[in-house]
């Protein structure tokens, strides 16, 4: 008779409360900074930091556990499909986001601008609307002050495109050294793919800084200006969570937590690193070149 497979059923947590927690207190603070209100920033950061305690905690419970041989390959698979959704849950996430970016675009900027109708619509709201993406003159430029110019796609964007295509074949090339038992190279392609995700992180930066000072492009400077930082913002948080990883990963390598035959952990992270690669070249494409 055949034996059932062994599954692991781990205590009661509390954890999924306290991320739980977390979010709420983020969105909070997220609404409120976009309300301007004087303490919105410490709300949001309180709400980051229990997130990130709470994610360190459960992780590091998952990782004794699994440690310890408690996991068995039926587990495995119950991993393996939750990281799917989970990535999934990522791609909607960005759709909605890529969808305002369409709806802006294609459909509301030239319903304003009069295209299809007997009679312009900017004549009958803003008498010198123009239909023109992207939107540099907003239609109350009073309350909504344009950028001076659109963000150009090959100078900064250009290089972080390389720069995170270059991580993509990197984090490939410690997959690889990692199912042959290559130490050496499996520690220095995760070495290059962190370095790699941190200067990719400050060159955004630097590229957030001279939107704001010099070209004028702020969130609050109208639809271009917001679907730019959403995008670009939410994007960037995903690289930083995925350097974090791949830090941990790392960490865990040094630590001999993975085999050729045993590494969900580093496939995993892997995975979320090359779904950050694909938005990436969407946003490249969509929102700095087109």
């Amino acid at each position: 008779m055949r034996e059932t497979p062994r599954y692991y059923v781990p205590q009661q947590s509390y954890w999924p409360l306290i991320g739980s927690i977390g979010l709420f207190v983020t969105v909070i603070g997220g609404v409120n900074v976009l309300h301007q209100h004087p303490y919105a920033w410490f709300i949001f950061l309180a709400g980051a930091l229990i997130i990130a305690f709470m994610m360190f905690g459960w992780f590091n419970a998952v990782i004794a556990e699994d440690t310890q041989g408690l996991y068995s390959d039926q587990l495995d698979r119950s991993f393996r499909w939750g990281m799917v959704w989970f990535i999934f849950s990522e791609v909607m996430f960005f759709a909605a986001f890529f969808g305002a970016l369409f709806y802006a675009r294609h459909l509301s900027v030239p319903w304003l601008g009069g295209l299809g109708a007997k009679v312009s619509t900017h004549t009958l709201l803003w008498d010198h609307f123009q239909a023109v993406w992207p939107l540099l003159k907003n239609p109350d430029p009073a309350q909504f002050v344009g950028p001076k110019e659109a963000m150009p796609a090959f100078g900064i964007p250009a290089i972080n495109t390389l720069i995170l295509l270059t991580s993509g074949a990197t984090v490939t090339f410690a997959h690889l050294a990692l199912k042959n038992n290559q130490r050496h190279k499996l520690l220095l392609g995760l070495l290059a793919t962190i370095l790699l995700g941190i200067f990719f992180l400050t060159l955004q930066a630097y590229e957030y800084h001279h939107a704001y000072s010099e070209m004028g492009l702020k969130l609050t400077s109208g639809i271009y200006g917001t679907t730019f930082f959403m995008l670009t913002g939410f994007h960037g948080a995903h690289v930083t969570i995925g350097t974090i990883m791949l830090t941990v990963i790392l960490l865990r390598c040094l630590r001999g937590h993975f085999t050729p035959e045993k590494h969900f952990g580093f496939e995993a992270t892997a995975w979320y690193w090359h779904f950050v690669d694909v938005v990436w070249l969407m946003l490249f494409v969509l929102v700095y070149w087109l």
